[in-house]
Parts: structure tokens; C-alpha cells; sequence
């Protein structure tokens, strides 16, 4: 049986003991990350944790940081003119080594999206960020990672329950992208002009999103051909 993680978050919330501490929330993208800032920070103390070293080209890991960044100082400008509530926002960057990535799914190559590949990517971002959040004596982590249709969000808990337990600091469950929150931040994005990325960020997300256009492309000529081909008939 499944867990609901959005309703053991919801509970946590509610309780209201959780206002004014300190969370260290690893982010994937600013577009994922918008709509759990804006309801998290009226709870909490959040520090992002931009960590992702499976963003295997430079060049769009540079990009998806500088707007990661973007989006903190514009939420923080609409804080300080009351246009909102909350509490400041502050971030961080880990290490960018995309080796260590390479590493880490050796042997997964071939794995399709979504699977064992994608698993131990997860655990990889999770131990950094239990591990720094450990170290810097945060009250809770957790990822915004949970907030994509694409990611398997009972995958991310029970691995992000397991480094909380690893490294002594409370993993928050959630499962973000239910109540609207993935609606909300394919808005949200609209509303910051935020970069949206079409794929997860390796190599491996890309060749199969690429395939995938390749494919929906290939099948919408041979439509095309088919429906001028009745016509004449």
C-alpha cells in the first residue's frame, strides 16, 4: 500500500511547530522549485541546495543555476515589499563534478528513464544534501524533486527516509506535484519567465527525449502523407 506524502506533510504543517525552522531543500530547477518555495517559506526557514551533478553539460548546468538563483532573488524582492509572506530565502550550490554522477550509474547506461539509473542519481543528490544539512545542524531536508509527474515520488521518500535516518536529521515527506503544486508551477514559470527544460538533465534524459521528438515527429509526417493521400482519392 502506497503512502500518501502529501497528507504526512499536510499534518506536519497543520501542527504549526515547524514555523521558523530551518530547512535545507535540495532543488533540481528553478521551474520545480517555484511553486515549493512560495509554500514552504511560510513554515519555514528554507536554504536551497543547488546539487546536481547529473546535469552532465556545462553550459545547461550553468544556466539552470543562474535562474535557480534568479528566481530566489525575485521571491526575496517581492518578501521585502510585503507583496507576500514568508521568510527570506537563501541558497547554496554543491559541487559541480559530473563525474562523480558518471560514477554513481556505471553499468546503467542502457537503463530507461525512470529506473534503477535514475534511483541511485536520487540518492545521490539525497546523501549530499542529509549530509550538509547534518553538518550545519538544519532541522529538515528534503527535495523538490517529488513535485515532477516524471519522478517516482515514493522512490524519493523512502531513500530520502533512509539518509535522514543515516545521518541523524529529519527527512520532510512530500509528494508536491498533488493539490495543483505542478499545475501551479508550469504558471509559475509563466509568471518569472522562468527556462523550462524539456529533459531531467544527463546525457542519457536527453538522447531519450530527443528520441521521443524524433518519433512524434516521424509519426506526424506519416499522418500528414496519409490524410493528402485520401484526399487525392
Amino acid at each position: 500500500m502506497k503512502h500518501n506524502y502529501q497528507k504526512e506533510l499536510e499534518k506536519i504543517l497543520e501542527e504549526r511547530t515547524t514555523v521558523g525552522k530551518r530547512l535545507f531543500l535540495h532543488s533540481c530547477c528553478a521551474p520545480c522549485s517555484s511553486y515549493v518555495l512560495l509554500y514552504l517559506r511560510r513554515f519555514f526557514r528554507i536554504t536551497v541546495f543547488y546539487y546536481n551533478p547529473n546535469i552532465t553539460e556545462q553550459e545547461e548546468y550553468r544556466k539552470r543555476a543562474s535562474e535557480q538563483k534568479r528566481l530566489i532573488e525575485v521571491l526575496n524582492q517581492e518578501l521585502r515589499a510585503e507583496e507576500t509572506e514568508g521568510f527570506p530565502i537563501e541558497i547554496q550550490e554543491g559541487d559541480y563534478r559530473p563525474q562523480v554522477f558518471f560514477q554513481t550509474v556505471r553499468g546503467l547506461e542502457q537503463c530507461p528513464e525512470g529506473g534503477e539509473r535514475c534511483r541511485r542519481c536520487f540518492a545521490l543528490r539525497l546523501e549530499e544534501t542529509a549530509k550538509r544539512a547534518q553538518a550545519q545542524a538544519f532541522d529538515f531536508f528534503t527535495t523538490t524533486l517529488t513535485i515532477s509527474p516524471l519522478k517516482d515520488a515514493e522512490a524519493l521518500n523512502e531513500i530520502g527516509q533512509e539518509m535522514g535516518v543515516r545521518y541523524g536529521i529529519p527527512f520532510l515527506p512530500s509528494d508536491f506535484k498533488k493539490r495543483d503544486g505542478y499545475k501551479s508551477s508550469i504558471l509559475l514559470s509563466g509568471t518569472y519567465n522562468l527556462y523550462r527544460q524539456d529533459y531531467c538533465g544527463c546525457v542519457f534524459s536527453r538522447a531519450q527525449r530527443q528520441e521521443e521528438i524524433r518519433r512524434r515527429q516521424s509519426m506526424d509526417t506519416e499522418q500528414s502523407v496519409g490524410r493528402v493521400k485520401e484526399k487525392r482519392i
